[in-house]
């Protein structure tokens, strides 16, 4: 049995950023599945997306696109049928560590200087990109044009979500495969090779000049490496 393909999107995105991956998957023959990422909060997201896991048969390989992979690392934990995990400038927190912790290990993130903050009656706040720097800021080998409807179609980051800790994390017991941009503004390379590292990644892969946005600017790449986790489980 071929296995499902389940890509989670990370902040600032939403499933339709994986169109260009979906159809290159699609053609290799393989079911897919965008799923919804609410980004409320790390465990609610992960349990959202664990309930999905466990009502699909048969292997699964399991793909998380920034903040997204955070989610994955938390969602996959204890499942036997996800198979892989590919982190697609992903991040893959170890027990404890919340996003900032790893955003902000090395210098050369410069996405927190376009962020806004809109507060919420629950007393979090979301967060957004303005639209006037997203395209440089979080997409930047995407068009203009490109960016712009990226930008207006985002979805917002809660300062929950943000702040929460990890739980054990299942690289530590599924083989991991890590593709990350070499000119990343919201994650700096860096912290994608420590991550790696850590992991124990089957593959580590840079792709040279890209953005943080690599699911949309880069498909080709993405799909490739995801296919390739593929063949090695």
């Amino acid at each position: 049995m071929k296995p499902t393909i389940v890509l989670v999107h990370g902040a600032f995105a939403e499933s339709a950023s994986w169109n260009g991956v979906i159809s290159r998957l699609r053609a290799a023959g393989h079911r897919v599945i965008a799923a919804a990422n609410p980004l409320r909060s790390l465990s609610g997201d992960a349990a959202a997306v664990r309930t999905l896991l466990t009502s699909i048969e048969g292997p699964i390989v399991l793909v998380g696109h920034s903040y997204g992979g955070a989610v994955i690392t938390n969602a996959a934990i204890g499942l036997g049928n996800v198979k892989a995990l590919v982190y697609a400038a992903g991040l893959a927190p170890d027990k404890g560590e919340s996003v900032p912790d790893l955003t902000g290990k090395y210098p050369g993130a410069t996405l927190g200087e376009v962020l806004y903050q809109v507060p919420l009656p629950d007393g979090t706040t979301d967060a957004y990109v303005e639209q006037s720097g997203y395209n440089r800021h979080f997409a930047a080998d995407l068009s203009p044009e490109q960016a712009a409807v990226a930008a207006a179609t985002q979805r917002p980051f809660n300062s929950a979500a943000a702040g929460e800790g990890s739980g054990e994390p299942a690289w530590r017991t599924i083989p991991s495969w890590f593709i990350y941009p070499e000119l990343d503004l919201a994650i700096p390379a860096e912290v994608f090779r420590f991550m790696a590292e850590r992991a124990g990644a089957r593959a580590t892969v840079e792709v040279p000049g890209a953005s943080h946005a690599l699911p949309v600017s880069q498909p080709q790449a993405v799909a490739d490496l995801i296919l390739r986790a593929v063949a090695n489980i």
